[in-house]
């Protein structure tokens, strides 16, 4: 997964330029990063869990906010993105740290008249979804303007975050 911060694959957020390799490349890149993720979690789980790659690893617990994304680029669900001026330019999902310590937020984000409050619905619960089966806590919200968001955090009891 990378070195240092900022070395190394990166999953999308959702707040980054539109992925310019092509969609074979990146595939291949998400797979193996989430290959290795998995890898962690069964040689970094809970030995007394059932199957320890159902419950996010440390790593993941440290760096929540890269851990989600890959998981929700890993499932094919579309990254927002935004140009050089930060002006959103694709519809999809937006990661960023939660409200609270250790929690993500999980939003459906798109640039003005794409439509994406109309498909936040559909498209969040295919988010929470994924989570959940990844073994996130996964809460669904109301914002302003009523608009929709995942709350997602470590599952109650899971040792590691930092």
């Amino acid at each position: 997964m990378g070195g240092a911060e900022g070395a190394g694959f990166e999953p999308a957020t959702g707040d980054g330029p539109p992925l310019t390799e092509s969609a074979k490349a990146r595939a291949a890149s998400v797979r193996t990063a989430f290959d290795g993720l998995l890898q962690i979690r069964r040689l970094t789980g809970d030995v007394r869990a059932d199957r320890p790659e159902d419950v996010p690893a440390p790593w993941e617990l440290n760096r929540p906010v890269r851990a989600v994304a890959l998981a929700l680029e890993s499932s094919g669900a579309p990254p927002s993105a935004v140009d050089a001026a930060g002006q959103r330019v694709s519809a999809g999902y937006r990661v960023r740290t939660g409200e609270s310590a250790g929690s993500v937020r999980v939003d459906w984000a798109g640039p003005p008249g794409s439509g994406a409050a109309n498909h936040e619905e559909e498209a969040l619960a295919g988010c929470a979804e994924v989570l959940r089966g990844l073994g996130w806590t996964v809460l669904l919200y109301r914002g302003p303007r009523r608009r929709r968001y995942l709350e997602i955090e470590p599952p109650a009891g899971v040792p590691g975050v930092r």
